[in-house]
């Protein structure tokens, strides 16, 4: 079951993201949280260290804090009396554990326009905390995470702790085609009205909740900023490992289930055109359309090299109009679901039977211009060879995807076009 968060309206997607205003007095511009657990030995040294850092370098107004996950020491009676004696710090009691519940519930609640984590034993640098932040009071990203596995990156820290961290980004890679690299370093920051839109796609109050929320950003296509660290391993963690790793592994099932299936309204998380200095409005072209073009010219090399593929090989077994007509099908039922998704930016489930079954018509039409060369050259040559024919379907090819772009553009996908056109 999803946990409650931030309320406010959800539809329609993200502004351009601008630099932040400074703020009047009394009101910071970054909230940076310290989930606890049972952390009664390192919490004040934190507090009182980060305090300390960010008074001294930190140009604009800042708030720390406290995050307790149902302690059962003395961490929730530190924490109150560090919130009473320093006026940047506040502390926050939960009545359960879980890091991505602390997370959601203190980020859902902050008014800082930059929103920030970092775990409790300090292991990572503070030097790299103003330059995680600072892309994100710019306007120049909309997420920042610190990096152990950075090139320029250093880190202190056992072999198995360095072997499960690598391990598990490479399954991200694999599974989830994260190109982030490092999920689970205990240092990230957002900005307030990205996660307003994100928070409520994220299920995982536990330790998967870093993971989750960078896929779903970056397959939103939000811009991620790295930092390389440097990170010393704290010896006395009270991770669990294995039970983490499982954890984990079984989030990474959930969301990429979730995102095959197109479930998750990602399209709330867009940035408008022109947030983007490829996107700029070009004289006498529609807006749009450059983009789209070249969106659709790479998926349609792609299925034309897949097309061609089929058709050699359905060629050998059913003759050149069935092979033409399989392969078509084929490689028209993905054409359509890449253009829908790459070139149009249509997301999720709805209407994607329409959107097939018009594409369907538009793959009608395009079998009949190849079918239709096909018959008009065993006409004039009786027996054409096998390369005769492949060049044939390529120019009759080139001249049905002329033809289905503006299909898709005007008919399939109109909506797409009209809303780009207007912004």
């Amino acid at each position: 079951m999803r946990t409650p968060t931030i309320a406010g309206p959800l539809s329609g997607t993200l502004p351009a993201r601008e630099h932040l205003p400074v703020h009047p007095a009394g009101r910071p511009v970054l909230d940076v949280v310290i989930p606890v657990y049972n952390e009664e030995k390192d919490l004040e040294p934190c507090v009182r260290g980060l305090h300390e850092h960010l008074s001294r370098t930190f140009p604009y107004g800042f708030r720390i804090t406290v995050a307790d996950n149902a302690s059962t020491d003395s961490t929730p009676v530190l924490a109150a009396a560090l919130a009473a004696e320093v006026p940047e710090v506040r502390s926050v009691r939960l009545a359960q554990k879980g890091r991505g519940r602390a997370l959601r519930t203190v980020w859902s609640d902050s008014d800082a326009p930059v929103l920030a984590y970092m775990d409790v034993d300090l292991s990572t640098d503070l030097n790299a905390l103003l330059p995680l932040v600072a892309p994100l009071i710019s306007g120049h990203s909309d997420l920042a995470i610190g990096s152990r596995l950075a090139r320029s990156s250093r880190v202190v820290r056992g072999p198995k702790r360095e072997l499960i961290s690598r391990a598990y980004n490479l399954i991200l890679r694999g599974s989830l085609a994260a190109r982030f690299s490092d999920a689970q370093c205990g240092f990230k920051a957002i900005r307030r009205d990205v996660a307003e839109r994100l928070l409520p796609m994220v299920e995982d109050t536990g330790w998967f909740f870093d993971t989750e929320l960078l896929v779903l950003a970056e397959r939103a296509g939000l811009r991620i900023h790295e930092v390389p660290v440097d990170w010393v391993d704290d010896p006395e963690s009270t991770v669990r490992i294995v039970r983490t790793a499982t954890d984990d592994l079984k989030g990474v099932w959930r969301v990429g289930r979730a995102l095959a299936t197109g479930s998750l309204p990602l399209d709330r998380l867009a940035r408008p055109f022109g947030d983007d200095p490829r996107d700029r409005e070009l004289n006498g072209v529609p807006g749009g359309l450059a983009r789209q073009l070249v969106g659709f010219c790479v998926v349609g090399a792609l299925s034309t090299l897949c097309y061609l593929a089929l058709y050699s090989a359905f060629r050998l077994g059913l003759g050149p109009q069935l092979a033409n007509a399989a392969a078509l099908l084929v490689s028209a039922v993905a054409n359509t679901a890449a253009n829908r998704r790459l070139t149009f930016g249509v997301r999720g489930r709805d209407r994607a039977v329409r959107h097939q079954a018009q594409g369907l018509v538009v793959f009608a039409i395009g079998l009949a211009l190849t079918s239709g060369s096909l018959a008009a050259l065993d006409t004039a040559t009786g027996d054409p060879g096998h390369s005769t024919e492949l060049a044939v379907l390529v120019v009759a090819n080139l001249a049905a995807t002329v033809l289905r772009f503006l299909l898709f553009r005007l008919w399939v996908f109109p909506e797409r076009s009209t809303a780009r056109n207007g912004r």
